[in-house]
């Protein structure tokens, strides 16, 4: 059998870095350094939809705050 057979009961953590980039991460593991927690974990499906909710701007922070000092406005 192999590992994508099996079901994943594995409860997961949403992390954010400094970038506003979202990920999944174990949650019985210290984040990844750079990363900190979103506030939301549970199954693997159930953190990816509150990533698809909440990740509506797939730009990173620092290209989104570059694009708006470029037009004139603010992030």
């Amino acid at each position: 059998m192999y590992q994508d057979d099996k079901e994943d009961t594995a409860i997961y953590k949403v992390v954010v870095n400094h970038e506003e980039q979202y990920s999944i991460w174990p949650a019985d593991r210290e984040n990844p350094l750079g990363w900190r927690d979103a506030g939301k974990s549970g199954l693997k499906p159930e953190c990816l939809e509150y990533i698809k909710e909440v990740w509506t701007d797939m730009r990173p922070l620092s290209l989104r705050k570059k694009m708006a000092e470029t037009a004139g406005t603010q992030v």
